[in-house]
């Protein structure tokens, strides 16, 4: 196992640089997630560490070592892709053991370990199988497994989820941290999706347009995002953002107040951030939720609308009767309102 250390790194396609001087340390051990909107450079980064990209500048270390010009097959990684790159003809058996035989080990030796990795996996019963006769699912284990036989330093994840329909991301994204307990790897993981990323991660990395906008545990994130992109992005459903004003200390709402600031802003206008499980039926001071769509989930129901003419999303343990176009008098827990400059999109309180 080691650590992995970004120190600066650029990178840049002619005159186009992607990569904006990024700075990411990961411990021994740990598992991170690299998330963004597509484009936003987090598969460029996980390839950098690869070595399937070159770095334009700045340095990446895994351990002690800087790796910038290593080969990739000598930098002591194992990368799990998107598309599961199985060999057709070869049994699940010999696609797992294909790498040790590549580099020279005995087939006794190849053997042990592709049980060892097999039955981690519940891939016992399927040695003798070729992909074809495999769901997607059983394949991206088998991926999984022609990675672990390679005792690696590094594990890296390439959005290894995103082929597989949505109950199968769930089970896999069980079974994907269940092996990091086991075997406690260093294991840096890509995806979009901020629920595997919430899920999954010891520590997450928020990017957009190549650069690293926060780093923390899914839960600072979720608690104290530092700016409007990283509040809007990580939380399901996504944070509600409305138009408010802070008065004598006071957080103003459509004239209703909604809460307090416990510092000195000032009076001034700012941006509101609500998450839709902080929104809470009925109480004191409340505000009125025109209802236009009602989603039903069996455990709680999701309520879209406006107030003052701003879209609302709520989510409520309830079950609700009400129809669209009619109201619901709501009421925001006060001590969970997240205040945003209204330019900067900064986090204020």
């Amino acid at each position: 196992m080691a650590s992995v250390n970004i120190r600066d790194v650029v990178k840049a396609y002619h005159q186009a640089q992607v990569i904006h001087g990024v700075n990411v340390d990961i411990d021994d051990g740990e598992f991170v997630v690299l998330v963004g909107p597509s484009g936003c450079g987090k598969s460029t980064l996980l390839r950098m560490i690869a070595g399937i990209e070159t770095i334009s500048d700045g340095k990446i270390f895994i351990g002690d070592r800087v790796i910038n010009t290593v080969s990739p097959k000598d930098r002591d990684i194992a990368m799990v892709f998107q598309s599961y790159a199985l060999y057709p003809h070869m049994t699940v058996a010999e696609n797992m053991g294909f790498s040790l035989k590549l580099r020279g080990e005995g087939k006794e030796s190849r053997q042990k370990k592709v049980e060892a990795a097999a039955a981690i996996l519940n891939l016992s019963h399927l040695l003798n199988r070729l992909p074809r006769q495999l769901s997607g699912g059983q394949r991206q284990r088998v991926a999984m497994g022609r990675a672990i036989v390679r005792e690696p330093q590094v594990f890296l994840f390439d959005e290894p989820l995103s082929n597989l329909d949505a109950q199968l991301r769930v089970s896999m994204r069980t079974e994907i941290k269940a092996l990091h307990q086991r075997l406690k790897t260093t294991m840096v993981y890509v995806t979009h999706d901020q629920i595997e990323a919430m899920t999954l991660a010891d520590k997450i990395v928020v990017m957009r347009n190549g650069f690293v906008e926060q780093v923390g545990t899914p839960l600072e994130l979720y608690d104290r995002p530092l700016n409007r992109f990283v509040a809007g992005f990580i939380g399901s459903p996504s944070m509600n953002f409305l138009n408010g004003s802070l008065k004598d200390d006071r957080i103003l709402l459509g004239g209703s107040t909604i809460g307090e600031v416990s510092r000195m802003l000032g009076d001034q206008d700012v941006l509101c951030g609500i998450r839709p499980e902080h929104i809470r039926i009925g109480g004191e001071g409340s505000l009125r939720l025109i209802v236009e769509v009602i989603e039903p989930t069996g455990a709680e129901t999701i309520v879209q609308g406006t107030i003052g003419g701003q879209s609302v999303t709520c989510t409520f343990r309830e079950r609700l009767d009400v129809r669209p176009g009619g109201e619901i008098a709501i009421t925001v827990d006060p001590g969970c309102v997240h205040l945003f400059d209204v330019k900067s999109e900064q986090r204020l309180n």
